[in-house]
């Protein structure tokens, strides 16, 4: 089945009891046992079922089949949040005195977990000096557990190549773990490149509406854990929480995603909710119409902002001049994201006063919203690092970051085109530009 298909069949059919057509949501916390053999069979991951909702529920189950198929994975856990499914995902390979090497263009708080959070808990965070392979290739050594990036730069804009990363890390004997919320699977598989682990914010593109938190990790299957046994003995040695159980050897393919449910849901619990699963859910059978509409309504918005006297630059990977345009028609099939930025002459205040001055175009830090959203990274979402550490992301201080959305286009231009207005030029941008 084709993504559009995909996105509103999978993983369910009708619900065996009442015959219901629409995912049930089962809000519950436990589930009954047969017997006593049946509950202990249960929790000796002996037999599938559900047991207790930290662990799994049926509604979530769902949502983790479909963006599992979505993606072309083998298996998927959903988490609360995005920054749960990140720090999972990292966990899952790590142990005290390895480290992990990160391209430097990371979403904030990722990188708040990977310069304060892991370190304090003895897991090394390297960033390189670019999202090059060859800079990835430099930092990676013997107690290197994984390389990590986002397919897509939030807000840099960067388009990683996921090809040449995985090579680089299968090389070293490392997973490649990708942050593919900004692209979604609609625009971008990562697995199809080689990747390893994907992580998504579900809050972002997926869910599409801005009322629901939550993350998800996606397995490929593919990553030999067994051959690389000195590296990463939590999934080739007898787990001793959990009966001496090996990994590789009780789930084969799903390995990764096993022991991430095992392990970090059900002692740490960042558990998705059903009714949360079940608004994702509603989200996704709209993702591939609604990345349509944002990729398109971008590009316009983008040309009309490069055609305006008022705008200093924009970082549009689908312009040809952009250092990403080759990488956008090789891994988006020549579609750019809705997520891109530009700075307004006049620097920062002048970027303050655009800012200000919006009205349809609503001002705050999510992104991926069916409405169109702006936030200005360096006071916000970047705020907590230094004036380098935001360059080295791709921050600037008038950097303005739009994520477009699915709105008449000629309405959001309309917006952008008076807010350029109150920065105190004459010059009419939409004017000229129609």
């Amino acid at each position: 089945m084709r993504d559009a298909t995909i996105a509103i069949h999978t993983g369910y059919d009708v619900d065996p009891t009442t015959k219901s057509v629409a995912v049930p949501i089962y809000q519950t916390v436990a589930y009954a046992f047969d017997s006593a053999d049946h509950g202990a069979a249960l929790f000796n991951l002996e037999v599938d079922g559900f047991r207790y909702s930290r662990i799994s529920n049926p509604t979530t189950a769902v949502l983790e089949r479909r963006v599992t198929a979505l993606e072309g994975g083998v298996d998927s856990l959903c988490v609360s949040s995005g920054q749960a499914a990140l720090n999972y995902a990292a966990l899952n390979v790590s142990e005290l005195g390895c480290n992990i090497v990160s391209v430097p263009q990371l979403y904030g708080t990722t990188y708040t977990l990977f310069a304060h959070l892991l370190p304090s808990q003895g897991i090394t965070v390297r960033f390189a000096e670019s999202d090059q392979p060859t800079a990835i290739e430099t930092l990676i050594d013997d107690r290197t557990r994984a390389v990590f990036c986002e397919s897509v730069g939030n807000p840099a804009g960067n388009i990683c190549d996921i090809e040449a990363l995985a090579e680089v890390a299968h090389r070293h004997g490392v997973p490649l773990i990708v942050d593919n919320t900004v692209a979604t699977p609609i625009l971008l598989k990562p697995i199809d490149y080689g990747a390893d682990v994907v992580v998504h914010s579900l809050t972002k593109f997926m869910g599409g509406h801005g009322t629901t938190l939550g993350g998800i990790i996606v397995d490929s299957g593919r990553f030999p854990w067994r051959d690389h046994a000195r590296r990463f003995p939590m999934f080739n040695q007898p787990d001793a929480s959990y009966h001496g159980l090996v990994y590789v050897d009780h789930f084969g393919a799903a390995a990764y995603i096993a022991r991430c449910r095992s392990v970090y849901q059900r002692t740490t619990g960042a558990v998705l909710s059903p009714l949360s699963a079940f608004l994702l859910l509603q989200g996704i059978e709209t993702v591939a119409l609604r990345v349509e509409r944002h990729v398109e309504n971008a590009r316009r918005v983008a040309e009309f902002l490069r055609g305006d006297a008022r705008v200093a630059w924009v970082n549009y990977a689908g312009f040809p001049e952009s250092p990403y345009h080759e990488l956008a028609q090789r891994y988006l099939g020549g579609r750019a994201c809705s997520l891109f930025t530009f700075g307004i002459k006049g620097g920062f205040e002048a970027g303050k006063k655009f800012y200000d001055a919006l009205g349809l175009v609503k001002r705050l830090v999510n992104m991926g919203d069916a409405k169109s959203l702006a936030c200005h990274p360096a006071s916000t979402t970047h705020r907590q690092m230094s004036e380098d550490e935001q360059r080295k992301a791709g921050v600037r201080p008038e950097m303005i970051r739009l994520s477009i959305g699915i709105e008449h286009v000629d309405d959001i231009i309309a917006d952008l085109d008076q807010a350029l207005q109150a920065t105190g030029s004459d010059y009419g941008g939409l004017l000229a530009a129609t």
